[in-house]
């Protein structure tokens, strides 16, 4: 059996505010395989870009911490490097592309300054040759007159053209694995679907493996063959994506795929959209037991004392669920 590409084992991530501690991961494990996109889905304050940051240890410390668990990749834990040795790491074997690419892109320097940075840091290439490769580089995120972008400013490029140099950038050194966090937020629809035809089709080309941190389910059912949902630092259910998204088990996942809008669809009266009720608790204001009885529609007395375990109910395919547990 092949060895997975990456493998996150028992992850604890915490903050501190005012003096008190408080998890926003909690013990999360998960394989990401070789050639895989593997998508993280939840809502906003899940866990979701909490747990794609600390991969490459760049949570902000302090207020973060990664308390413990192992993140392997070659059969190394990245948790346990040196600075200067995961600096090796990023960029060259695992590159990210963040949400905003506005914010992450210097406004002061064009595309030529910052696209070469990385291919100069982990290549032998002149700057000369950094700078063609930069080039054919756009040409492959499909950004009409690469030359001319070379000399442009981020705020010279629209919000799906940023995101492209962002994609660009991270693809530069050819890595095994890519992390995408919310690739498509704050783009519209048409521009969201050129961006994940984009992901795919790099994916096929190159075989680097993917992990796509979102919460749009549509996007899901599009591209990724698995799927982690998270909830409250927690992973709630786990496994492939056509049947997870076919049949959900965990009420949470219920709830996120019947909030998506479906074309020509009609509801009664004048609500549009089905909703989960209330918000991802606070980490520092968890429930107990199972952190999402207060808005689940099937709570049953257990689910407020006693936090379910994720079990596997069939083959690839787990949970963390009470209703389940017989099924288990």
């Amino acid at each position: 059996m092949t060895p997975p590409e990456l493998r996150v084992k028992n992850l604890n991530v915490s903050f501190s505010r005012n003096g008190s501690e408080f998890a926003a991961v909690n013990g999360i494990s998960f394989d990401l395989c070789k050639g895989e996109i593997l998508a993280i889905v939840g809502e906003s304050g899940c866990g979701k870009t909490v747990t794609a940051l600390s991969i490459l240890r760049l949570i902000p410390e302090p207020p973060g911490k990664i308390q413990s668990g192992s993140v392997c990749f070659n059969s190394t834990d990245l948790l346990k490097l040196s600075s200067r040795q995961l600096q090796d790491i990023r960029g060259r074997d695992i590159s990210m592309i963040f949400q905003d690419p506005l914010t992450c892109l210097n406004p002061v320097l064009t595309l030529g300054d910052q696209l070469p940075e990385p291919i100069l840091r982990h290549t032998s290439l002149s700057r000369k040759e950094a700078w063609e490769k930069g080039i054919a580089l756009l040409r492959q995120v499909e950004i009409p007159s690469p030359t001319e972008k070379m000399d442009q400013f981020p705020h010279q490029l629209s919000g799906g053209m940023r995101q492209r140099v962002m994609i660009a950038m991270a693809l530069s050194c050819s890595p095994r694995i890519l992390i995408a966090d919310e690739p498509t937020t704050a783009l519209d629809v048409l521009i969201q679907a050129q961006i994940i035809d984009l992901l795919r089709n790099l994916k096929e080309q190159t075989g680097m493996s993917v992990i796509l941190i979102t919460h749009d389910l549509g996007i899901v059912t599009e591209i990724a063959q698995r799927v982690i949902v998270m909830y409250a630092g927690d992973i709630v259910e786990m496994g492939p994506s056509q049947k997870l998204l076919q049949a959900p088990l965990h009420p949470y996942t219920i709830g996120l795929k019947n909030s998506i809008p479906k074309l020509g669809q009609k509801r009664e009266g004048d609500k549009h959209l089905t909703e989960i009720p209330g918000n991802v608790p606070s980490p520092d204001q968890l429930p107990s037991g199972c952190p999402f009885h207060p808005r689940c529609p099937s709570v049953v007395e257990r689910c407020k004392t006693q936090k379910p375990a994720l079990k596997e109910v069939e083959p690839g395919h787990q949970v963390s669920c009470w209703l389940h547990e017989s099924e288990i």
